[in-house]
Order: structure tokens, then C-alpha cells, then sequence
């Protein structure tokens, strides 16, 4: 089971209950202050430094192995250092994968592969009830786009035939019983609500031996409904921990598996086949979150139990992101109530919505890598998640000029023809990225918010009487008049000079320089496109305090369509060259192939953007990734 939602045992939980990452932030409160500390002695003040102008270098990427070299991951390998390190990871395929499995993916296959071992992707495929064909496929797919690539995918249900082995074996050497007990009566026996009352034993658990074994087959061969009999681990009623209250090994689900078919009709729980499936597959270090670490006594009980070699289990802490909603179920009414576009929405913080938005998978694999791993659990903000995608854009994909709500600019005193070539690089900072030309023209086109009707002292871009500069254009171009439609009052055009000065004299140049894009035929440009501006689906921190619930606090400013949107033609190259970049699971795909999601860019002065799946039959449309750090009013 990786970060994700359990399956759900009325009675008999199979393991401790995982919070989602939503339940656990209903919870916090606002964080104690640690006691403040002694004032340290007064120093002398230093003299008064002159500030140097920092390098325009880029700042070194940090090391991509840094959670393997220090702290927890360290300590766990120390712990056991392994001739042969064998991880896996093990999601059940119930539901679509969320930014918190990230965390566990990246761990359990980056510790395999930093310490040059293997690592499994093994489906929990416990539960023929809630398990779809069409998400076994997605978390594969998940798995190799951030870039890992399993030493073999099973899947639990192969062991199948020898789990069942081990559980009649558990019962002959008395350490299982089948337990016929309705729910409530096993509730009370585990101490009631809450673990308040006095447990006490089921008045099955000293049945004879043979008698357990034939109820056992029993259950197998149909005697029994579901919930009516239940095979359970006879394990220490006097344990302070839940987790050796005699566990459910064995239920009844009357429900044809997909890999089976009809042949059981008893499946084993996670408590049962988790730690077996381990052990089967010499898993050296069996890497968890620390909602299972109270799961670790009955996981180690259950290897001697039944003689068989017992993996180190160790446990992190989950990866939880605030002002958004994680778990299935709440997910499912996003979708089915049509607030959002689908699973792979991209407002949603699955994987596939993730990827659908345009973040890199190298982006998510930093953002891991950066928090580091603890035991503890980890709360994060959306806007620190976004922090760390706009470094990594930063250094690995080319600019555009992208110009949202377009006004033309017809400058008068240029030709009906005229058409100047104007170079642009696709990186400011890396001639590796090369360079692409541009028509520049009587008509361009500008962003409605770089034009003011009235002038003032702090705007720095066109106003009549005003100069501006076009990126790379040569000269500026003069704002003279305008033009607005009676009906709304929009400026529908506006008229301009362009600054050329005479031969042989200075010209001023501009304060400001904006995007901008040509209108010739000739080249195909613009390139019209339609524009998704995403904000936070939610408009609080914790949409489950919201009164109302998670669903009354949907922002409805969530997203914002910009239908009429200009492009430059230079994107033509940048689909023929892409992914950008050439990084983890999109690193081995041929040009021409990559997918939409993988044709990013940084709209110059506006954001980071890819092409949305949606482009198809001629039509364009561009996600935003993520804004730019710059405020868009300057």
C-alpha cells in the first residue's frame, strides 16, 4: 500500500486507518511557539558592507541524490547495509496516484537505484471490489513518466496459491482461527469505541486446530456469506498495540478478480499479504509511511509466525499539500459533479492532472528532494510546491511572446508592407537553446493591459503621447491615437509611429520593453490560440473547515479562459524539438512524439505554459504551468 487511501474493513481493519491528507489538516491547529531562547550577548555591529551586484549565473541545481546521502534515508541504509538492495512500491489499484505518492515512488525507487539495486512495482491487488483495469494502467505510466523504470512489475495476487498455503499453515501451528463473530461483537471485543472498554477474546479463538482448518476450506468453498466468517491472526490480546488485536488475515468477497477470475472467494487483507509478499520477493527494506509503523510489530509477528525470511520495515513521513482535497472519494464528486474537466483535470494535484498542466516530472522529483525525508509528517502549501516548478522552468525551457487579450497597433508611418526579420532567443542566458526569427510589421499586436486611454507618472508603457519598446525591435514605437467601440467602450485599435531615428542620431530608449506579435500571412502569424489561467481550485488553506464543507469553498475564480489569445510562430519549432526538457520519463521520447503536456515555454512577461491535450483539429490551447515570479503589473 503506498500514500493512499486503505481499503475499508468495517470491524476487522486490515491496517490503522490512513488519514487523507485533507482529515489531517482538519486537525492542525495553529503551531505552538517553542519557547524563545536566551538573548545572545550584544556584538559590536559590523561595518556597513557595499552590496555587490549578484552574478547572473544560475544557481546549482541541487544535488538529486541529497535524501539518499543524509538524513532518514541514510540512517534507514546504515541501519542495514545490504550486499543487495531490493525496495518496491506498492500501490493498490483502486484509484488514480496524488502528489503524495510522488513521495513514495521517488523514495522506494530512488533508494534502489542510488544504492544500485532494484525495486519492484508490485499492485496490492487484494480487493477484486474497488480494483479497475484502467488504473493499474495509469500508475504504471506514472511510475515510468517521473522516470523509473521497475526491475518487474507483479502483482499480489500472484502469490495468491502460496498465501493460502501460509494461512493453513498458520492455523496448524495454532497462530489463526476463523471467527464467525458479527461486527458488533468483534468491535466490543477489540475495547469498544475508541479501545475504551476491556478487550477480551473471541470465543473462537481456542477452537481446535482441525476445526479452524475445515471452517477455513469451509469459507473457501462457499459455506459461508461475506462477513459471516473471517479468518483472523491469533495474535496478543494484552499488546498495547491495535495492530496485535488479532487481525483479520482472510474475508469473503463474492467478486470475480481480474487477474483470477471465479477461482477464490477469499482474498487475504493487507495486514495478512503485505509483509508474505515482501518476504517472497527478498525485499531488503520495506519503506513506508509512518501511518503503518504501528503495523510493523504485527508484520514482523507474522514472518516468524509462519517461518519465512522477514524484511526491515521503516517508516517516513506522507507528503500532504494544503488547499487542495487528496483522497478518492472527495476526488470522484469533483468529477462527477462536473467541477471539474475529469481525473486529469488540470487544477487537481493527481499525477495525471499534474501532468496534464504541464509540470515536469523533474519538477515533482526536485520538490521531494528539496523537503527532504523525516518521519515527520509534511504539510505543505501549494505556493511552495509552484516555487520550486518556476526554478526548474527557469533553466530548461525556451521563451515565447504570448499575448493574451490582443489589441492591434497599426503604426502609420511604416509601410502597408513592411516586414523586418527580427531574431529572438529562445533563452536569454543558454545558446544551446538557439534562436528563431519573427516578422515584425506595420500591424502588431499588444496585451490589452500594456495600453492606457490616460497617462500617468507610473505607467511605463503605451499611453497617447507615450513611447514603448517591443522586445528586440530596433526603435520604439509612439502611441499617437486610438480607437473604441460606442457599444462597450473597449479600445478596438490603436494607432502608433515607429521611433526611427535619423541617420546618425541617438535615440532615447524606453523604460519599458513588452511582448508583442506581427501580423503577416505570409508567415502564418499569429498563431491563434485559447488560453487556461489556472488559480487554486479551493479558495482556504483547508477546504474540509470551510463551512459548508470541502465543496461550498470551490473558488469560483478557478480558472479563467482567454479565448482569442495570440502566439508567435517560433512555437512551430519548439513542438518539433520538444519535450522540454529532455529530462526523466520524457528523456527517451523521439521529436515529433512528445506528448502535448511536454511542449513548455515561458510566456514572456506572462508565464509558464504547455499545450493541453485539447489541441487538436488546428485549434491551439495553452495551459498556464505556473505564473511568473514577477508581479504581471510591472
Amino acid at each position: 500500500m503506498a500514500d493512499g487511501d486503505g481499503p475499508h474493513t468495517a470491524v476487522l481493519p486490515e491496517r490503522p486507518k490512513e488519514p487523507s491528507a485533507e482529515s489531517n489538516m482538519s486537525k492542525l491547529t495553529k503551531a505552538q511557539k517553542a519557547p524563545k531562547p536566551p538573548k545572545p550577548a550584544k556584538e559590536p555591529k559590523p561595518q556597513p558592507v557595499k552590496k555587490e551586484k549578484a552574478p547572473t549565473v544560475p544557481a546549482a541545481p541541487m544535488d538529486p541524490n541529497s535524501m539518499f546521502k543524509e538524513g532518514f534515508l541514510k540512517f534507514v541504509y546504515g541501519e542495514k547495509p545490504a550486499e543487495k538492495v531490493v525496495t518496491r512500491f506498492p500501490p493498490e489499484p483502486n484509484g488514480y496516484l496524488h502528489i503524495g505518492h510522488s513521495k513514495a515512488i521517488a523514495i522506494n525507487f530512488g533508494f534502489a537505484r542510488y544504492h544500485d539495486g532494484i525495486c519492484y512495482l508490485r499492485f496490492d491487488d487484494t480487493n477484486p471490489e474497488a480494483e479497475e483495469e484502467k488504473y493499474f494502467t495509469a500508475i504504471e505510466d506514472m511510475v515510468h513518466w517521473l522516470g523509473f523504470a521497475p526491475f518487474k512489475v507483479t502483482y499480489s495476487s500472484d502469490n495468491f496459491d502460496e498465501l493460502y498455503r501460509l494461512a493453513e499453515y498458520l492455523i496448524q501451528k495454532d497462530g489463526a482461527y476463523v471467527c464467525e463473530c458479527n461486527d458488533e461483537e468483534i468491535k466490543r471485543q477489540r475495547g469498544g469505541e475508541k479501545g475504551k472498554s476491556p478487550r477480551y477474546a473471541c470465543k473462537h479463538r481456542d477452537r481446535p486446530v482441525e476445526e479452524s482448518l475445515a471452517e477455513f476450506r469451509a469459507m473457501r468453498d462457499g459455506k459461508y456469506k461475506p462477513r459471516e466468517a473471517f479468518l483472523r491472526m491469533k495474535q496478543d490480546l494484552a499488546d498495547g498495540n491495535p495492530q496485535m488485536w488479532d487481525l483479520a488475515a482472510y474475508r469473503i468477497l463474492e467478486k470475480p478478480h481480474h487477474r483470477t477470475g471465479n477461482k477464490w472467494r477469499i482474498y487475504p487483507t493487507y495486514d495478512f499479504t503485505h509483509c508474505l509478499c515482501d518476504s517472497f520477493e527478498n525485499i531488503s527494506h520495506s519503506l513506508c509511511t509512518t501511518e503503518f509503523q504501528l503495523s510493523r510489530v504485527s508484520y514482523e509477528w507474522l514472518c516468524d509466525a509462519v517461518d519465512i525470511y522477514k524484511p526491515m520495515q521503516r517508516e517516513y513521513g506522507r507528503l500532504n499539500l494544503t488547499g487542495t482535497v487528496l483522497s478518492k472519494r472527495k476526488l470522484l464528486e469533483l468529477v462527477k459533479n462536473n467541477f471539474v474537466r475529469g481525473w486529469d483535470d488540470a487544477r487537481l494535484y493527481t499525477l495525471i492532472g499534474l501532468r496534464r498542466r504541464g509540470i515536469p516530472p523533474g519538477a515533482i522529483l526536485s520538490f521531494v528532494n528539496e523537503l527532504g525525508v523525516s518521519t515527520a509528517l509534511t504539510n505543505i502549501q501549494i505556493t511552495r510546491f509552484e516555487q520550486t516548478v518556476r526554478r526548474y522552468l527557469e533553466q530548461t525551457v525556451p521563451r515565447l511572446m504570448l499575448v493574451l487579450d490582443p489589441i492591434p497597433v497599426i503604426i502609420d508611418n511604416l509601410p502597408e508592407d513592411y516586414v523586418e526579420e527580427v531574431e529572438l532567443p529562445f533563452s536569454p542566458k543558454d545558446p544551446t537553446f538557439g534562436s528563431h526569427t519573427v516578422p515584425f510589421t506595420r500591424t502588431v499586436y499588444i496585451d490589452r493591459i500594456d495600453f492606457r486611454e490616460e497617462d500617468s507618472k507610473d505607467f511605463f508603457r503605451l499611453a497617447p503621447g507615450k513611447s514603448v519598446g517591443l522586445l528586440k525591435v530596433p526603435f520604439p514605437i509612439k502611441a499617437t491615437s486610438f480607437e473604441k467601440d460606442e457599444a462597450s467602450g473597449k479600445v478596438m485599435s490603436i494607432h502608433a509611429t515607429y521611433e526611427k531615428p535619423a541617420e546618425g542620431t541617438m535615440f532615447k530608449k524606453p523604460k519599458t520593453y513588452i511582448q508583442w506579435v506581427g501580423s503577416s500571412p505570409k508567415h502564418k502569424s499569429p498563431v491563434n490560440v485559447e488560453v487556461r489561467i489556472f488559480n487554486p481550485l479551493f479558495k482556504s488553506e483547508n477546504p474540509d473547515s470551510a463551512a459548508g464543507g470541502y465543496l461550498a469553498d470551490i473558488n469560483p475564480n478557478s480558472e479563467k479562459i482567454y479565448p482569442n489569445a495570440m502566439l508567435e510562430i517560433g512555437i512551430d519549432e519548439i513542438k518539433e524539438r520538444a519535450p522540454w526538457p529532455e529530462k526523466e520519463g520524457e528523456k527517451d521520447v523521439k521529436k515529433g512524439e512528445a506528448g502535448w503536456e511536454s511542449v513548455r515555454f515561458q510566456g514572456l512577461r506572462v508565464g509558464y505554459f504547455c499545450l493541453d491535450k485539447d489541441s487538436d483539429g488546428g485549434k491551439v490551447v495553452l495551459n498556464r504551468i505556473v505564473s511568473l515570479k514577477e508581479d504581471s503589473g510591472k
